[in-house]
């Protein structure tokens, strides 16, 4: 098959490109790089002419209240694409349990994104990952000082990008799911205590607070950024560290 991946030179998108490809598919990274544009609709009707599949890995440039407009906009001018060109299967990433969280900006544009996409004209496919274990730098630089690092104790399933990418790679090859797929990690910690084990491996000798008010996780209440009944990625967080 021909797919599109548009966000394709991105963490999760190059990957994807180069799992499609291995699988003997013929995958076509696009981003601003290339020539598009999402926003304007720069390039878009011919990054998907003639593709089986978009799969759609573009993101929001800020997590605020400005990441809606981001989404509802990039969405309506690719879906608006792929119609034309006669895609028959819209691929996007999203977030477990991204409508859950109704006080965070970012996971309530996320949710819109799958809103609409299932209104949308495509039969389309939504892969819902819990939280990357790539990021946990940044989560970690939110809310530190030169002595300690303050997080909640949200649970969290840290699932690794390469693991993310295999995911998305392998939906985009099938048949549309016109639905869900959750996957996770095959662990759930508390958040806290994995910027300890990230710090000590580090050999990083700051202090992690508990602090049930500190950064962006903590608006998010119970497990519900995690799912044990996911599709379960293999590999371990400590294994990744490594």
């Amino acid at each position: 098959m021909k797919v599109a991946v548009i966000g394709g030179t991105g963490l999760i998108g190059s990957q994807v490109v180069k799992d499609l490809s291995a699988a003997g598919h013929e995958a076509v990274p696009h981003s601003k790089s290339t020539g598009i544009d999402v926003l304007t609709g720069q390039g878009l009707d011919e990054a998907v002419a003639g593709a089986d599949v978009v799969v759609n890995l573009t993101n929001s440039p800020t997590f605020d209240e400005a990441s809606p407009a981001f989404f509802q906009t990039s969405m309506d001018n690719l879906l608006a694409a792929a119609r034309k060109g006669g895609v028959g299967h819209f691929v996007i990433l999203s977030i477990v349990g991204v409508d859950q969280v109704p006080a965070l900006d970012y996971y309530r544009a996320k949710a819109l994104q799958e809103q609409i996409l299932a209104a949308g004209p495509v039969p389309y496919s939504i892969v819902r990952a819990t939280q990357f274990m790539e990021f946990m730098d940044a989560v970690l630089s939110w809310t530190s000082d030169d002595d300690t690092v303050r997080l909640p104790a949200t649970p969290i399933q840290p699932i690794a990008a390469k693991d993310v990418a295999e995911a998305v790679a392998e939906v985009a090859a099938g048949a549309p799911l016109n639905g869900i797929r959750n996957i996770g990690g095959p662990e759930i910690f508390h958040l806290d205590e994995l910027g300890r084990i990230t710090l000590s491996h580090k050999g990083d000798k700051r202090t992690v607070v508990t602090d049930p008010t500190a950064g962006m996780f903590a608006a998010v209440e119970g497990d519900v950024l995690t799912d044990k009944d996911a599709r379960i990625a293999p590999t371990r967080y400590t294994d990744w560290l490594s």
